[in-house]
């Protein structure tokens, strides 16, 4: 592909007018310089990447800031890290080896070993120590991360390396400090097998472990997300890497975002049998909920990230007989013509599968999600500028 191309091309390869591809320059959603002939030329690669993300939002629906990252590209249906296809890598990846190529840009063969501060630890159990067995463990993450925060006096060293360190001990006081015990021989291994010790059911498919390993590395960092936007305003003003993580979990307990987990969870739990599907999401639609686990803002024609945590799923627990029931309200979303399945709805049937306790998506997104976030404060932290975003106002004048 040529480094510059016309605006009929360009306007040919995103799929609009013209005068859409100029409406973009005023926007800052593409760059434009002039030709020799004084002709409008536009970079190839970022119009590509513009035609691989999918065309700007209108006004009136979810307005977009653009930002330059060199984190994550969101494909036709998949997240690329750093050019890396999410689902290849979550093949045999851990969440280790994920963080250590997006937060650097370098391959690791081995997994190191991730270690919070006892003394830290400690303190963020210390916290949870008067909350109510009801607690979702969403909200124990958010308790956690603000002790381990406070047990740290040098949290805000904020250089590239420093932070990867803090990240890795942030990543594993999130996991140590949940309720329960670990194995010893799972202690000093991988997060995600520790992250299961916590969660899974004493019963639980050992196939499934390697699902939540997966599902932890798919899930690593998609672009910005809402909880990463909010993580990198946290790190355009310094905020300490605990405060951009508390600020990403903040977020991410959000009905629209990773709460959609929590939705599949209960209605795969109000689904005792196949033959219920119908009515458990019918009573949803009449109660003018939206049905849990279906759609994406940027993934119009699919996310493929949910086709393949559930192909992990399905090859983990062949012939369970909970895939029954979520097998029917699949078919079910497809006569009622829903949109297609998101990876929320995946991710709460791993949950549900495993018997974790009720919001364990909830949580395993938010672990997961904390490597992104990092990696987009990494980048903030070495711009010079805030991030700072303006209303359009509405209200009456002075």
């Amino acid at each position: 592909m040529s480094r510059w191309m016309s605006v009929e091309d360009a306007a040919r390869r995103l799929g609009v007018k013209t005068a859409t591809v100029y409406a973009y320059v005023s926007r800052g959603v593409l760059t434009r310089r002039r030709g020799e002939d004084g002709r409008s030329l536009f970079d190839a690669e970022e119009v590509e990447r513009l035609a691989l993300r999918g065309r700007p939002r209108r006004s009136g629906s979810h307005p977009e800031l653009v930002i330059e990252s060199a984190v994550t590209l969101l494909g036709g249906d998949r997240p690329f890290f750093r050019g890396r296809d999410a689902t290849v890598l979550a093949g045999t990846w851990h969440l280790e080896h994920v963080a250590g190529w997006l937060w650097t840009g370098k391959d690791r063969d081995h997994v190191d070993r991730w270690e919070a501060a006892p003394e830290a630890v400690a303190a963020a159990r210390a916290a949870q120590a008067g909350l109510s067995a009801s607690v979702l463990p969403l909200e124990r993450l958010q308790v956690i991360v603000t002790a381990l925060a406070a047990a740290d006096p040098v949290r805000l060293t904020l250089d590239p390396a420093a932070v990867a360190l803090i990240g890795q001990s942030i990543v594993a006081g999130l996991v140590d400090a949940l309720p329960g015990s670990v194995p010893r021989r799972v202690a000093g291994g991988p997060v995600a097998g520790r992250l299961w010790a916590k969660l899974a059911a004493p019963d639980a498919a050992p196939a499934l472990a390697d699902v939540l390993r997966y599902a932890t590395v798919l899930l690593a960092d998609h672009e910005l997300a809402s909880s990463t936007l909010a993580a990198r305003v946290a790190a355009s003003v310094r905020a300490d890497p605990y405060a951009v993580v508390a600020a990403g979990l903040g977020v991410v307990s959000g009905a629209l975002h990773g709460g959609a987990s929590l939705g599949t969870e209960a209605m795969l739990a109000e689904t005792s049998e196949p033959a219920q599907a119908s009515a458990v999401m019918g009573q949803r639609l009449r109660q003018g909920e939206r049905v849990p686990g279906f759609g994406h803002a940027v993934y119009r024609s699919g996310d493929g990230r949910a086709t393949a945590l559930l192909g992990r799923i399905r090859a983990a627990v062949p012939g369970h007989p909970r895939l029954a029931v979520a097998d029917a309200i699949l078919e079910e979303a497809g006569r009622r013509r829903l949109p297609d399945v998101n990876v929320d709805f995946a991710l709460g049937l791993l949950a549900h599968l495993a018997g974790m306790p009720r919001g364990a998506g909830e949580a395993i997104f938010g672990v997961a999600r904390t490597v992104g976030w990092l990696a987009h404060a990494m980048e903030e932290y070495e711009r010079p500028t805030k991030l700072r975003l303006r209303a359009s106002y509405t209200g009456p004048m002075a």
